[in-house]
């Protein structure tokens, strides 16, 4: 990715900062329960014994987002049942949703039904996390206090958290972790909230210059929470697959705008078709055999800042929606 031309972007964890802080000021406010391990990090409960709630989920939305994106609720859909939605906007987006967003940390101890397996998303990647993506974006932040985003059930073990911090460089004093269960409703808004990180992890998947991505905003419905967590992955999945729609604008050609809205959709999946928790069995639950082209919003709209010509794919599918989220 070429930056040499792009204006310094923001840090996303000083961004972010605001935004924990108010969690971790008034918890009764956001249903959540703050506690402190005995290292000194501290634990925001937004959904395992506290109850958390959508506004709880808005706000870790943009705690993922690195405090360089909004998320709004919002009643008002196309779909007849699903009337709550939530909205997204990042105005750099590759950095809020690549570089903080996208929850590419893989945090793993212990194997087994005792092993503890979580993907960290939010503004401490840009710290502590080795993925190459980094260096494709040239984009890093040095140590200081960060927050770390977990959607898993119950609480990380000591292991995990000296793994961050170390990584981090950083005392165990200096970190927030938010735990957010994909069966509750900050759980299932904090995922839905990805629609616009959805997209461009594809862009980066088709191998469009993210350079060229100028602005970009996505909406999808929330699904309704279910403790079967196959049927919540699946939701939240299909949220985006057959609800989800977004917008970019993009500094390039008439014919690449086009090319990349027609390819984005995840129409254009070989999986598409089937709700996600059938797809997730139908491959004994093997996460990597399911097509790496099916995760994209349903409805995807390219905007050429050139000609001001947009081109737009895909299709909302609401009988799908339907199929998922009512059966």
């Amino acid at each position: 990715m070429d930056t040499s031309h792009l204006l310094p972007r923001a840090n996303v964890n000083t961004c972010a900062e605001p935004l924990i802080g108010a969690l971790l000021k008034d918890p009764a406010r956001y249903r959540v329960q703050m506690s402190t391990l005995e290292s000194g990090t501290r634990l925001i409960d937004a959904g395992i014994a506290a109850p958390g709630g959508l506004e709880a989920g808005r706000i870790i939305g943009e705690i993922c987002m690195g405090g360089l994106g909004t998320v709004a609720l919002r009643a008002n859909t196309p779909f007849k049942r699903w009337a709550w939605q939530v909205d997204v906007h990042a105005s750099d987006p590759v950095t809020a949703c690549l570089a903080s967003q996208y929850a590419g940390w893989s945090l793993n101890h212990g194997k087994g039904a005792e092993g503890f397996n979580a993907l960290g998303s939010g503004p401490g990647r840009s710290i502590g996390s080795r993925e190459p993506l980094f260096d494709e974006l040239a984009y890093r932040n040095p140590p200081a206090p960060t927050c770390l985003v977990l959607e898993v059930d119950r609480l990380p073990p000591p292991e995990i958290v000296s793994k961050i911090t170390q990584q981090c460089q950083i005392s165990p004093a200096d970190l927030t972790l938010i735990l957010t269960p994909t069966s509750s409703l900050a759980g299932g808004v904090q995922i839905v909230a990805r629609v616009l990180e959805v997209a461009l992890h594809k862009v980066h998947a088709l191998e469009f210059p993210l350079e060229k991505i100028v602005d970009g905003a996505g909406t999808a419905p929330i699904p309704p929470p279910t403790a079967n967590f196959i049927k919540a992955v699946g939701r939240t999945n299909d949220a985006i697959l057959f609800g989800g729609r977004v917008q970019l604008y993009v500094d390039a050609t008439d014919e690449d705008a086009e090319a990349l809205a027609n390819a984005l959709p995840s129409a254009a999946s070989r999986d598409f078709g089937r709700p996600f928790a059938k797809v997730f069995k139908d491959y004994e639950y093997d996460f990597y055999k399911v097509d790496p082209m099916l995760f994209s919003p349903a409805v995807c709209a390219v905007t050429a800042m050139k000609s001001g010509r947009t081109f737009e794919a895909g299709a909302l599918r609401e009988d799908l929606l339907d199929l998922s989220f009512g059966g």
